[in-house]
């Protein structure tokens, strides 16, 4: 039996940068592995086939509330962590807590996570771009207390809440093997900050192999897979899943108003974390 170690973020926060980094150390080949074979070492929680088992004959996941759903989440996860012969990266986009007294991870089978968290002025852009909202329709769903993703035919729903929400949920809570990583230290002080995810796996320092998977999960090398051979995981509203992937993007897109309204609906996290910007303070 093994356990699960989440890797969880708020959407479009860097989560598939961090799998794809984790992926290609694990692998530790001489080329770039694939990103359509995230799947292989990464397993992605709301997929509704796991949960199928667990429903009464003729019945679908999409047939059930947001709540039977959740009832059913602990025991999804025991069954994963059962089948896992070590470790299982599992990918969450879900806060940490619980619905309608339902927990939304499952600690009794779970070794700890690695949280990614993003400057929201960056995260509207790239939620806009990615989903095909507005400005005005991203920073909303941002704000937005019960924010989540549907009940579709193969994925179960997601309990997002609102980036402050998640943010606090996944960072304030203590006495579990949790390491938080900032977006834009992924990209300022790379090899340091994937240095840290290979001691929280307790891998012996191994420069070579770190550089390595830096360097075949770069933006450029994802990017380039994506365009020659198509990403699973992109949404149908989406153009492509890696767009630019660098930071203060929103200088060039949000207007005045906007970056106010965000500032405003998550001051306490963006305070927290260093993402209010010197002129906005």
């Amino acid at each position: 039996m093994g356990n699960i170690l989440w890797i969880a973020s708020y959407p479009k926060s860097g989560n598939t940068w961090v799998r794809a980094f984790l992926h290609n150390y694990l692998d530790n080949k001489n080329t770039a592995v694939d990103i359509n074979t995230l799947h292989r070492d990464f397993v992605d929680e709301v997929k509704a086939f796991r949960y199928q088992p667990f429903l009464t004959k003729g019945q679908s996941t999409t047939d059930l509330s947001i709540e039977e759903v959740c009832a059913i989440r602990p025991m999804v996860q025991a069954q994963m962590a059962a089948e896992a012969p070590a470790t299982l990266f599992v990918k969450t986009h879900n806060f940490q807590g619980a619905y309608k007294g339902f927990p939304l991870h499952n600690w009794q089978v779970s070794s700890g996570a690695i949280y990614i968290v993003r400057n929201p002025l960056d995260v509207a852009v790239s939620l806009k771009h990615y989903f095909d909202y507005s400005y005005d329709e991203a920073i909303a769903y941002m704000a937005a207390d019960m924010a989540g993703t549907p009940n579709e035919v193969e994925n179960v729903p997601q309990v997002i809440s609102s980036w402050s929400q998640h943010v606090a949920s996944w960072t304030q809570e203590e006495g579990r093997n949790m390491l938080v990583l900032r977006y834009e230290d992924l990209l300022a002080h790379t090899q340091r900050s994937f240095r840290k995810v290979e001691s929280l796996l307790g891998l012996k320092k191994d420069v070579k192999r770190l550089a390595k998977a830096i360097r075949f999960s770069s933006f450029k090398q994802l990017k380039q897979q994506e365009q020659q051979t198509g990403f699973a995981e992109k949404h149908e509203n989406a153009g492509h899943f890696f767009r630019k992937g660098h930071t203060e993007q929103w200088r060039e897109e949000l207007s005045d108003a906007q970056i106010r309204q965000i500032i405003t609906d998550h001051k306490t996290q963006m305070q927290r974390f260093k993402y209010i910007p010197k002129d906005y303070i």
